[in-house]
């Protein structure tokens, strides 16, 4: 079958402004465990931005999966398994909490293919976050629409996990972790709060670790293991769903030949390697 022609909707923008608002941050420290949190006029952590710019969509109009409908803002592509599949983001100046930002989005590229599970649709949406004028982030962000796997198709195959790890945490996803970043993301996804759904509709074998939660993860690690530098860049791409209630390690080790580099990944409670990022530094 031919692949749909969804040109028309690259070029597409939408605007949000929001305020970084200190409770919500105080929040997510509390969820990830923090022992204090970064107060008003402040610099936001790495990766933290994701608790703002959330569309707040009436229930009346999300899907069954507990996104938005589609058709808004992002093309209404019929594949059924949507989700987060990795992004790049460039850091030029820190956004200060307490202050009010302004986020542009824009989509940029749309790519329809085959993959080894079936019908693969890849939407990258490009986020301009400023600040009084000045911009603070860049990002792109990858979002991938799959059919669902067949039902002889198997395990995916495994990723193989890097070596070399200098930096190591466990991390443990219990439900109430899922819970809470979800409800301060205005993440409704049943994937990581209905077990029901996320295995008998989805196929996943549990609950599922959202992927903006280990990259965060990922960029803290990073910044715990370069705490006198500035981290200026950030990529990374998911390779296996993490579950609820099963440990996993975030790692981190030294890019070879590259002092101002990091080479991050997370480890899942199979030994196998679940999302891979790169982190590069300025000094200060």
């Amino acid at each position: 079958m031919k692949p749909e022609d969804w040109s028309a909707w690259i070029g597409r923008t939408e605007t949000v402004v929001d305020t970084i608002a200190p409770r919500r941050v105080a929040a997510l420290a509390a969820t990830l465990d923090e022992d204090a949190a970064p107060g008003p006029g402040a610099a936001l952590p790495p990766g933290w931005h994701w608790l703002f710019f959330n569309p707040a969509v009436r229930r009346r109009e999300l899907g069954s999966d507990g996104h938005p409908r589609r058709g808004g803002f992002l093309p209404p592509i019929a594949l059924p398994r949507r989700m987060w599949a990795g992004g790049r983001l460039r850091y030029d100046a820190p956004l200060t909490i307490g202050a009010e930002a302004s986020r542009l989005s824009e989509i940029v590229k749309i790519d329809s293919k085959t993959g080894r599970s079936g019908a693969l649709t890849f939407v990258t949406v490009r986020h301009t976050i400023t600040e009084d004028g000045r911009r603070c982030i860049e990002e792109e962000q990858d979002i991938v629409y799959r059919s669902p796997p067949p039902p002889d198709a198997g395990a995916p195959p495994r990723s193989a996990v890097l070596e070399g790890a200098e930096w190591s945490e466990e991390i443990w996803p219990d439900t109430t972790l899922l819970f809470r970043y979800s409800a301060l993301t205005f993440n409704g996804h049943r994937i990581h709060y209905d077990q029901a759904y996320a295995v008998h509709e989805e196929g996943y074998s549990g609950l599922v670790v959202h992927g903006p939660l280990t990259a965060t993860l990922l960029q803290g690690l990073a910044a715990r293991a370069r705490p006198a530098w500035r981290l200026a860049r950030f990529s990374f791409r998911g390779l296996a769903p993490l579950l609820a209630d099963r440990p996993f390690r975030i790692e981190a080790g030294s890019a070879d030949g590259r002092p101002y580099e990091l080479t991050l990944w997370a480890r899942g409670a199979d030994g196998s390697a679940a999302m891979e990022g790169t982190a590069v530094f300025e000094a200060p």
